[in-house]
């Protein structure tokens, strides 16, 4: 029995009618049945002219369970809310390409830098740090902006302690010097 997904070896005839070889030969004398001027080569694989050959078949496609329980969003869609854009697709509304962060995300670094050292009593640098903070802080959309003005109120909290206290000081150390009052009596 002959392979069904070939096509027959001699189409037209529908059995062996004699015991000659199936070849153009007329002689009978090529037992391969191949004929070297003939155009068409012999053989069971090769289809007749006249025939098409039939499609091969192919196994199909095998199935893989999802991950998850999550299928991958199609062509077009954004991903949810905090996930990253799949592969070749572009960036949801409101999210850096490359995942970078936004500007809006971080936070200023001299509104860290006024009220660091607004606290540590160095009064001038938070008050001048905390108003280019501030600044940057309107142009660029960074956060920031409550330590900013925190930084800026505790510097200039600072100062007007510290220049109390230096007053304050001072008159004392006059008053000790005019009253005379010394250890050399």
């Amino acid at each position: 029995m002959s392979d069904p997904t070939q096509p027959p070896a001699n189409p037209t005839s529908n059995g062996p009618t004699s015991s000659a070889p199936t070849g153009s030969d007329p002689t009978g004398s090529d037992p391969t049945g191949s004929d070297p001027t003939s155009s068409r080569p012999s053989g069971a694989s090769v289809p007749p002219a006249d025939e098409t050959p039939a499609a091969p078949a192919y196994p199909a496609a095998p199935s893989y369970p999802a991950t998850g329980g999550q299928e991958a969003p199609g062509y077009g869609q954004a991903p949810g809310y905090g996930q990253p854009a799949a592969y070749g697709q572009p960036p949801a509304y409101g999210q850096n390409p490359y995942g970078q962060q936004n500007p809006q995300d971080k936070y200023n670094v001299l509104s860290i830098i006024s009220l660091v050292t607004s606290i540590l009593l160095v009064s001038v640098v938070g008050i001048v740090t905390g108003h280019i903070a501030l600044s940057q802080i309107k142009k660029t959309g960074e956060k920031g902006r409550g330590l900013a003005l925190w930084g800026t109120i505790l510097g200039y909290a600072g100062l007007l302690g510290g220049t109390i206290f230096t007053i304050i000081t001072i008159a004392f150390v006059i008053a000790a010097a005019s009253t005379g009052a010394g250890y050399y009596r």
